[in-house]
């Protein structure tokens, strides 16, 4: 009796795992997946499946491809490998997603337009190309507090500053214990600039630059640097920018 007692553990265990295991993706998408997550064409599980388009927070994905990262779970995450393309781009990323809403992104790289991530994104009606490459990305309740690795904007055009394309930029962001610090500067640019940025746990931003003209700067930028106070010796008009997220 003992013996098939132990056979029937045994096999309620396997039943069990068996169920966790091949718990089919669309199911748990209809229980579990936030508002701001919508998805068709889903296959597979929730350890390893597909879903042929999918919007998350306004960006459009195609292709979503994602499969259990198991050696995060011996830590109490659930960490997922996702790639995907996008209407022009590509995302790829280790993500692993812990208690209290820290989500945290390992060896991610993207390249996407910029008017994709206009839900996200400050800037209305920006366009140009983004690309990214991080080795960690770690966010606590939606504010990031790690952040390692790089973000260029190519073709950078804000019809709110100027008809005109304003070039390139680039920023590279490194963690430190009083928060995120980014190092700004253009790339290829019709203005030059060069700032940097601090972030801070609680979501407080600080953003110094010094901004100058150089000979692609178009005229009606020339005339609104003038708005951000009198050149120093170089030139260079002082940018401040501080807020919340």
């Amino acid at each position: 009796m003992a013996g098939q007692s132990r056979l029937t553990k045994v096999g309620l265990l396997v039943f069990i795992v068996g169920i966790i295991v091949l718990f089919p993706a669309r199911v748990a998408y209809r229980w579990f997946a936030p508002a701001e997550f919508v998805a068709s064409g889903i296959s597979g599980s929730v350890w390893h499946g597909r879903a042929a388009e999918a919007t998350a927070y306004g960006t459009y994905f195609r292709d979503l491809n994602w499969r259990i990262n198991w050696l995060e779970l011996a830590t109490a995450k659930l960490g997922y490998g996702i790639e995907s393309k996008l209407a022009s781009g590509f995302v790829e990323a280790d993500l692993s997603f812990g208690f209290g809403g820290v989500i945290r992104a390992r060896n991610l790289q993207a390249n996407l337009p910029l008017e994709s991530m206009q839900s996200i994104s400050a800037l209305a009606g920006a366009r140009g190309s983004v690309s990214a490459n991080f080795s960690e990305l770690r966010i606590e309740s939606e504010v990031p507090v790690a952040a390692d690795g790089r973000v260029e904007i190519s073709a950078l055009s804000l019809p709110l500053v100027s008809r005109d394309p304003l070039g390139g930029f680039r920023a590279d962001f490194f963690s430190q214990e009083s928060g995120i610090t980014a190092s700004i500067e253009d790339t290829n640019a019709v203005i030059e600039l060069a700032g940097s940025l601090q972030l801070s746990p609680n979501g407080a931003y600080q953003l110094l630059a010094q901004l100058a003209a150089n000979g692609e700067t178009p005229p009606s930028i020339r005339e609104q640097l003038q708005f951000l106070g009198p050149a120093n010796a170089r030139g260079q008009h002082e940018l401040r920018l501080e807020g919340q997220l």
